[in-house]
């Protein structure tokens, strides 16, 4: 079963990260101690991520809601047991009704085994859950970084990390996908702990409660 780190555990994860990379000084001087909470995983975890997928985090929660009670919880069997038009009249979109009676017939086949994705090392988990259709890149590292509290995960492709990536660094551009992960090298193996650190960062500086030194 996942744990997720313990304020210890990150607590000596950012000091490393502040010797390994002095962009972080600032960074880690302006953002408060880090609470980590482990979403639900498992095929649950997942499904639940295909549905909050380019939607607002207030109409995912109305949309997950109604699943809940529509199909009277949520696991692989009961998605299977409603068709794509009882799933569409529970406010889930037919694409993501598909991807996710897909990744429910790979975990009842056997094809993938969600309860038991922590046996596998980062890049093997991520090679099962890239496999499966509708879970792109971003999703099956976000996946592993908020459901099974993994510590070296990083989501190159995330917009907001790219960005907190040119403030850190004081840079003009932003990188790209492939240079946030180049960038990231750095960070190992607590790439996760800094993608955290990162977006609440990020957050902050978008709030308001953060200032940043210059202007971004």
């Amino acid at each position: 079963m996942p744990f997720a780190p313990t304020p210890d555990d990150i607590a000596a994860a950012r000091q490393a990260l502040v010797a390994a990379d002095p962009a972080l000084v600032r960074v880690d001087a302006q953002t408060p101690p880090l609470e980590w909470r482990l979403r639900v995983g498992g095929f649950e975890g997942l499904f639940r991520m295909i549905v909050e997928q380019q939607v607002s985090v207030a109409s995912a929660a109305s949309v997950w809601a109604r699943l809940r009670e529509g199909m009277g919880g949520i696991t692989p069997e009961l998605l299977l047991a409603h068709d794509l038009d009882q799933l569409r009249g529970m406010g889930l979109s037919r694409q993501k009704a598909t991807y996710g009676q897909g990744i429910a017939r790979a975990q009842i086949a056997g094809e993938i085994d969600l309860e038991h994705l922590a046996n596998l090392d980062d890049e093997a988990a991520i090679a099962s859950l890239t496999a499966l259709k509708g879970v792109g890149l971003w999703t099956a590292e976000a996946y592993l970084m908020m459901c099974e509290g993994r510590l070296d995960v990083f989501p190159g492709g995330d917009v907001a990390l790219q960005e907190a990536i040119r403030w850190a660094d004081g840079a003009e551009v932003r990188p790209d996908q492939k240079g946030a992960y180049a960038r990231a090298e750095i960070w190992r193996p607590y790439r996760a702990v800094a993608t955290h650190l990162l977006w609440a960062w990020y957050t902050g500086v978008k709030r308001g409660e953060i200032a940043l030194d210059a202007p971004a």
